[in-house]
């Protein structure tokens, strides 16, 4: 059974209890167990503590409507519960986005920031893209754009040989509430737009992460976001679309920690 904050957030927490804490934020319409690819090799210096977004899996439909805000609200009342003072945030794709929120409203509550496989800005085009899929989602509910979704998270061979795992991520998402699936989405979507050029700026020491097939967050958003966040380092990990973190594990594990060896100890 998972661990509760007094608002209903589901939580686990692993690894040494006077370790630094990094706390994981999935993406849309996943929950916190799309991390236990990554938990175990993390838990063995660092004290982790995984969650579900609002609305999420096992947490009930949040009574606000969704926005970054409400998500880097959830986040910091996660920390009070857990007493922490201060954690490295790693997020991934929507997570992405809320760390970087988070990491403008409570600057004094993060000691790192890794950024994986989340969008920055966007052309027009785009931009406008993002949205007609956000408009499908609201009219036909999770279900109407995963196929293309799942075409585009994973790459074709990791589609044939591992198709539970695609089976997985499928319930997942299709456990979703309709409704506040297509609010996250919006967020996906518009949020975007006051992450770009930081204000006030992000200062903390930032590693950004994509994979060079990843249409949706590209090199070169990830080039864009580090370009605004004084001293951030940029990785590029070849040939992996968005869900590269569920197919290639460690290549994403081995520069995080590296990253926050170097700043956490």
């Amino acid at each position: 059974m998972a661990d509760r904050t007094s608002d209903g957030t589901a939580f686990d927490v692993s690894g040494p209890e006077k370790a630094p804490v990094i706390a994981l934020i999935h993406g849309l319409g996943m929950n916190r167990k799309m991390w236990q690819w990554h938990v175990p090799t993390l838990a063995e210096r660092y004290r982790v503590v995984s969650y579900d977004l609002a609305g999420h899996g096992e947490n009930a439909r949040p009574e606000a409507v969704l926005s970054l805000p409400v998500f880097a609200d959830q986040l910091r009342a996660l920390l009070d519960h857990a007493d922490v003072a201060k954690a490295a945030i790693v997020g991934y794709s929507l997570g992405g986005m809320i760390n970087r929120r988070f990491a403008m409203d409570h600057p004094d509550r993060i000691s790192a920031l890794v950024i994986l496989n989340s969008p920055h800005e966007r052309s027009p085009e785009a931009q406008k893209l993002v949205e007609d899929r956000a408009a499908d989602t609201a009219a036909g509910g999770p279900a109407a754009t995963l196929d293309a979704s799942i075409a585009r998270w994973f790459t074709p061979g990791f589609r044939e040989v591992r198709p539970d795992i695609i089976a997985l991520a499928r319930r997942w998402i299709l456990a979703n509430d309709p409704e506040v699936y297509a609010q996250a989405r919006q967020v996906l979507a518009r949020g975007v737009v006051e992450l770009i050029r930081p204000q006030p700026p992000i200062t903390v020491p930032t590693l950004v992460m994509t994979t060079e097939n990843d249409s949706g967050s590209t090199p070169a958003m990830s080039h864009g976001i580090a370009s605004e966040i004084a001293g951030a380092e940029t990785v590029i990990l070849p040939h992996l679309q968005h869900m590269g973190l569920v197919e290639e594990p460690r290549l994403f594990t081995d520069p995080v920690l590296r990253f926050l060896d170097e700043i956490l100890h």
